[in-house]
């Protein structure tokens, strides 16, 4: 893991364009095939890509239940108090519709109405995630949604994980569909014989799914184009090393590519963190992954100074961002670009991941600059409400029609002449 100053430090690589080039040739073979063949096409790179001959996609209930059956109860009572906590903090991001009426006859407002139909794709290679479930579902759910679906690989002997359905079955979700990568992303756009179209696709997955939910954006809508996972932490001398590595490698497991950050003031500190970095390594079961992505990717920085220090993250906009600094608290006015901000040495990224209740799929690759966490608010739209009565658009018709009529777009302003005439005749 480098040492390096922050004036020698360069942004994490992103994909080059011939990259995507060679990643998107196949994804648009693929969701062609899905649009021309539906089912078959989906049977297909089944076998050819999970490696298994299926003879029906959706999950059954008999499958849902054994796999209920299966998990061991501490699992599900975690589970159950995570979901608590996720419910209790999105509830408290919905939206609700608002009107406001004027003396003289108008009625403005916007009308909330959840989507219809969402699809959620569940990862099911490196790792599975049931935690990916209730973070994409709970809020689709508090939002209304009517339908909600979701897609995840199948393992060599054509079961979905058991922990995925259990996180399913808690939710009341029952529409699960065996598919993985790009085509299971075809599949909810486009819809085949026996997967239903959706309005919007969330969730994480590998570069073939992500680049999959470019190319259908616009037919539906897409939470987001995530990158590979990644950590910032900003340590003063003070902060524990130990903290510090672990927090670090609890990203640099989750797969080669994902960033892992350090930026500090302090060189000492420095040393102690990647020496800690190295020894943790060792034991872990992931540990051919997460040296991967630290070799690569991993950097701690030295910055001249805490406000360097601001400087950096916020070029960064980092999707995981931890303060381990003193009075953390009083520095978030500093911090303008993060996914999620974790305050204080007790309060590690993994933390987010399973259990406060903040959602963790979050702005990456920098995109935290413009975009924000999954919400309750990605599953809804809204819709402008306008009345005027016939005396206010009266008293507001001379001014529409000179604004019309100054951008020469001349019916528009005769819709409005045709009632001012009517009512003078």
């Amino acid at each position: 893991m480098k040492i390096i100053a922050a004036d020698e430090f360069i942004e994490k690589s992103k994909p080059s364009y011939s990259q995507n080039l060679d990643i998107d040739q196949t994804v648009l073979s693929i969701i062609n095939n899905v649009q021309q063949n539906g089912d078959e096409a989906l049977y297909s790179y089944t076998k050819k890509y999970d490696l298994v001959q299926l003879d029906n996609f959706l999950v059954s209930e008999k499958e849902i239940d054994e796999a209920n059956d299966s998990v061991d109860k501490d699992f599900t009572l975690a589970l159950k108090q995570a979901k608590d906590n996720i419910i209790s903090y999105h509830s408290n991001q919905r939206e609700t519709s608002w009107f406001t009426e004027s003396t003289n006859g108008t009625l403005l407002g916007q009308k909330i109405t959840p989507l219809d139909r969402v699809g959620i794709y569940v990862p099911g290679g490196k790792a599975a995630y049931p935690s990916t479930v209730l973070m994409n579902g709970i809020p689709a759910l508090i939002a209304g949604v009517n339908e909600i679906s979701i897609t995840t690989p199948v393992n060599r002997a054509g079961k979905v994980n058991p922990y995925v359905l259990a996180a399913a079955s808690l939710l009341g979700i029952k529409r699960i569909y065996k598919l993985g990568g790009a085509q299971a992303i075809a599949a909810l756009a486009y819809g085949t014989e026996t997967v239903n179209k959706v309005d919007k696709i969330v969730g994480p997955g590998n570069s073939y799914v992500a680049r999959a939910k470019k190319w259908v954006f616009g037919d539906v809508a897409i939470d987001m184009i995530a990158g590979p996972s990644e950590i910032c932490i900003l340590a003063d001398e003070d902060a524990n090393p130990t903290y510090i590595a672990a927090d670090l490698l609890s990203q640099a497991e989750h797969d080669e590519e994902a960033r892992a950050i350090c930026i500090t003031t302090s060189s000492c500190l420095a040393e102690k963190v990647r020496n800690e970095v190295y020894q943790q390594l060792d034991k872990l079961e992931r540990k051919e992954i997460a040296s991967s992505s630290i070799e690569n990717y991993g950097r701690i920085v030295l910055a001249d100074s805490l406000e360097n220090a601001f400087q950096i993250i916020n070029e960064l906009a980092p999707e995981h961002l931890e303060l381990m600094i003193e009075n953390p608290t009083e520095k978030l006015p500093y911090i303008k670009h993060a996914g999620a901000i974790f305050l204080g040495s007790y309060s590690p990224e993994p933390l987010g991941d399973y259990f406060a209740g903040p959602n963790h799929t979050l702005p990456t690759s920098g995109t935290a600059k413009f975009s924000s966490p999954l919400g309750v608010y990605d599953f809804v739209k809204k819709s402008s409400i306008i009345h005027y009565s016939k005396e206010a658009l009266l008293q507001a018709s001379d001014q529409i029609v000179k604004l019309a009529s100054t951008e020469g777009l001349t019916a528009h302003a005769n819709s409005i002449l045709v009632r001012k005439e009517d009512e003078d005749a």
